[in-house]
């Protein structure tokens, strides 16, 4: 019953995460932000975008060593890429 718990409660916190900006984030904050992405991940994250630039598409995720397409469709929608909406 305690995992239960325990599993509800990662579940529900990431539910609840706010949007991300891969392009200016920390690892830390990514790795809170997005399911499936752990610390590692989101450290990979940063190397790529500090050697390739930032990224001009939330699909260029999956050029990442270590993040699949289907990682990337589960958090499209928690991923920015700028600081301010399109207008």
């Amino acid at each position: 019953m305690k995992y239960l718990l325990a599993l509800f409660a990662l579940i529900t916190f990431n539910a609840f995460a706010e949007p991300v900006n891969i392009n200016t984030a920390d690892a830390e904050t990514i790795a809170n932000s997005l399911n499936g992405i752990g610390i590692k991940k989101a450290e990979a994250i940063i190397e790529h975008r500090t050697k390739e630039g930032d990224f001009k598409s939330v699909d260029d995720l999956a050029k990442v060593k270590g993040i699949g397409e289907k990682t990337v469709e589960k958090n499209k929608a928690d991923i920015i890429l700028t600081s301010s909406p399109k207008k």
